[in-house]
């Protein structure tokens, strides 16, 4: 009878432990976002919102492209999200189309981490009708299979976010081992033109620029993206300067040609000018720190080279 006693009281263990394995809170998702918060998911995400260019063509990447119910204005990339219900963006959020998309999952560029409270009242307000908010904001591109990673752990499709984590984090260590040692190349990346502004160290540009073996001509400054001017730019003397620049989908124009046709014009003293070390980056790709940033960093890694050859 012990025995037997002892066998049920065992059995009864056992089905109590099972039941606990599979409650709603073992199997609950948690993954910590960019702000160190843990995002708590009772299941993978199936109506996901993207506030970001970057994090919607993260989630694309991630497998997760057909959970996309809703996206901010800005996202254009792959071309089917253009598509999908556009919410405006953080600064301006249609808190209203955003609730009636009914999402389980809603992914927001992290504003804060650059001292920015921009977009914060309508996130935190989202957060306390209990939608989960994820704040993403990717700091070197090691940072960018690791999002993406993440990102496949919420939407459940890990099998096939794990091997495009894995190839990007391959294509990275290879640019890293090409350039690592390499002589540095001075070089200025331009944000933007009147005023200039460019981008420290501290920036994942200014970790492209690390990986192409490239020294940073502004990258001790301390703000993030501080204004610079022409006189500050001639000091500094650049190899090479890069200009992040859109294309015009109406005209093909691209502002990137006009800023490097007005250095070669007002500076022709230049080192990068004379020795026509004067690039333009696709912005689209170079300043969204998604899957398409690591290959168009192989690119300015490539231009920076160009610098090193003789003549």
């Amino acid at each position: 009878m012990l025995v037997a006693g002892l066998g049920g009281e065992m059995a009864h263990a056992g089905d109590a432990s099972r039941q606990a394995a599979t409650s709603p809170a073992a199997l609950a998702i948690i993954v910590r976002d960019d702000t160190g918060r843990d995002v708590r998911l009772a299941a993978p995400a199936r109506r996901i919102v993207t506030l970001s260019p970057h994090a919607t063509e993260l989630m694309v990447a991630a497998g997760a492209g057909d959970r996309l119910v809703g996206v901010d204005q800005n996202s254009d990339y792959p071309p089917d999200v253009k598509r999908l219900a556009q919410v405006g963006n953080p600064l301006n959020l249609d808190i209203e189309r955003v609730l009636a998309l009914k999402p389980d999952l809603i992914v927001a560029w992290d504003y804060a981490a650059s001292g920015s409270t921009a977009g914060k009242l309508p996130m935190a307000l989202l957060d306390s009708l209990g939608i989960a908010v994820f704040y993403s904001r990717p700091a070197v591109l090691a940072d960018i299979p690791d999002t993406l990673e993440r990102f496949g752990r919420l939407a459940g499709t890990g099998s096939v976010a794990a091997p495009r984590a894995a190839q990007l984090r391959q294509q990275l260590q290879s640019l890293t081992a090409t350039y690592a040692r390499q002589t540095p190349v001075r070089t200025f990346y331009q944000l933007s033109g009147q005023p200039i502004y460019t981008l420290n160290n501290r920036s994942i540009i200014g970790d492209a620029l690390r990986v192409c073996g490239a020294d940073n001509v502004f990258g001790t400054l301390p703000a993030a993206a501080p204004m610079v001017s022409v006189e500050g730019v001639l000091l500094a003397n650049p190899q090479v300067i890069v200009v992040g620049a859109s294309q015009d989908a109406q005209t093909g124009a691209n502002a990137g040609d006009a800023a490097l046709a007005q250095w070669k014009a007002f500076a022709p003293g230049l080192t990068a000018a004379a020795r026509g070390h004067l690039y333009v980056a696709d912005a689209d790709r170079m300043h969204r720190p998604g899957p398409r940033m690591i290959e168009a960093t192989r690119t300015l890694c490539e231009h920076i080279d160009r610098a090193r050859r003789p003549g």
